[in-house]
C-alpha cells in the first residue's frame, strides 16, 4: 500500500489547537510535506489568478521577454524556458515562470536586495489578481509557521517579526506541452526548496512526487481545495533538520497527457533578508548535534543557492 502524505484542516488550529499542532508537526517531521485544507481561500480568487497567469504565458515570446530583468537572477518579472536547472542536475527544467515579490517602499532598508515588481500591461488585472493571491498566501503561511513554532517549543509569534518583510516570491509557472518522448529533461528535476516553507495552490495536473525517507517516490496530487505546504532548506537549517526539506520533482506525464500544458503557482515564504539563520538551541540534542556551526543571513543563503540553480 502506497504511503499517504497527510492532509489537515487548518481551522483546527483555532478549535483543537494542541492536537492539530501535534499532528501537523508529526507530518512535517516524517514527510516535510502536508496538505492544508479549510484555509478559506475562495476558489474564485485562485481561478482569477490562474486566468491572468495563463493569459501572460500565451503572449508572444518577444512580448514576454520584455519583462526579463538582465542580471536580476530572476528575482522579479519573467524567466524564459530552459534557464532554471535543479541543483546538481545536467538538464534544465521544462518550464518558464514569472516572479512577484513583496511590495515595499522605495526608502526601505531592504530595497537594495528586494527590487520593485514588474507588471505586464498586456494582461488586464494581472497586478490585482497576482498580488492579491500573494498577500493571501503570505497570511496563510504565517499561520502554518505559528503551528510549527509551537510544535518545537517556540512562542506562537516567533516568526512574525522575522518574516514581515520577507523576500517571499509568488511564482506562476507554465510547463509547455512536451512534443518529444525522447528527452532527458523533466518538468522540474528533483530538488529541495530554498526558503522557509512553500505553499502550492491549485496545480492544474498531476506530476508532483515527493521522495519518502525510504527513498520511494510518492505521488501527491491534492484535491482542488487543498494547498500543498512543504518545508524549505532555510527552515531545515534553522531547526537542525527536525523539519526536513524533502526532495521532490514534477515528472513528465505519459503519452497524450504530455501534449497538454501544466500550470502551477507556488508561494515561497522567505524570512527578512537580514534574518540570521542559526540553529535553534532547542533543536540541538545528544542524538541530534548541531549540523551547522556557522550562521548565515537569509540573503546570503539565497544568493548562494541562486548560483547553484543557474539563476545567477
Amino acid at each position: 500500500m502506497t504511503p499517504r502524505i497527510p492532509t489537515l484542516d487548518i481551522r483546527r488550529f483555532d478549535t483543537d489547537r494542541e492536537a492539530f499542532v501535534a499532528e501537523l508537526g508529526a507530518a512535517y517531521r516524517e514527510w516535510g510535506f502536508a496538505g492544508i485544507n479549510g484555509h478559506g481561500i475562495p476558489q474564485a480568487q485562485i481561478d482569477g489568478a490562474y486566468d491572468v497567469f495563463k493569459a501572460f504565458f500565451a503572449l508572444p515570446e518577444a512580448t514576454k521577454k520584455k519583462y526579463h530583468v538582465a542580471g536580476g537572477g530572476g528575482a522579479r518579472g519573467y524567466t524564459a524556458f530552459g534557464v532554471e536547472t535543479a541543483k546538481g542536475a545536467q538538464h534544465f527544467d521544462l518550464k518558464e515562470f514569472w516572479h512577484i515579490g513583496r511590495e515595499i517602499p522605495d526608502d526601505s532598508k531592504y530595497r537594495e536586495v528586494m527590487q520593485p515588481n514588474l507588471w505586464p500591461t498586456e494582461v488586464p488585472g494581472f497586478r490585482e489578481h497576482g498580488y492579491g493571491l500573494y498577500q493571501t498566501l503570505d497570511s496563510l503561511g504565517s499561520k502554518v509557521l505559528s503551528a510549527l513554532a509551537l510544535h518545537i517549543g517556540l512562542p506562537e509569534n516567533y516568526f512574525v517579526d522575522k518574516t514581515d518583510y520577507g523576500n517571499s516570491i509568488l511564482r506562476p509557472i507554465h510547463y509547455p506541452p512536451i512534443t518529444s518522448d525522447d528527452i532527458p529533461n523533466e518538468r522540474a528535476g528533483a530538488h529541495e526548496d530554498i526558503n522557509l516553507i512553500t505553499l502550492l495552490v491549485g496545480a492544474s495536473a498531476a506530476g508532483l512526487e515527493v521522495k519518502s525517507s525510504r527513498g520511494e517516490w510518492v505521488p501527491f496530487t491534492s484535491d482542488a481545495d487543498t494547498i500543498v505546504v512543504n518545508i524549505g532548506d532555510m527552515l531545515q537549517r534553522l531547526t537542525n533538520h527536525v523539519y526536513p526539506s524533502t526532495t521532490h520533482r514534477v515528472t513528465n506525464p505519459p503519452g497524450e497527457q504530455a501534449r497538454k500544458p501544466r500550470y502551477s503557482v507556488p508561494f515561497f515564504l522567505h524570512p527578512n533578508p537580514d534574518f540570521v539563520i542559526d540553529v535553534l538551541p532547542s533543536t540541538v540534542t545528544a542524538d541530534n548535534p548541531s549540523r551547522y556551526p556557522e550562521a548565515i543571513t537569509a540573503q546570503g543563503y539565497l544568493e548562494e543557492r541562486l548560483r547553484e540553480i543557474k539563476l545567477k
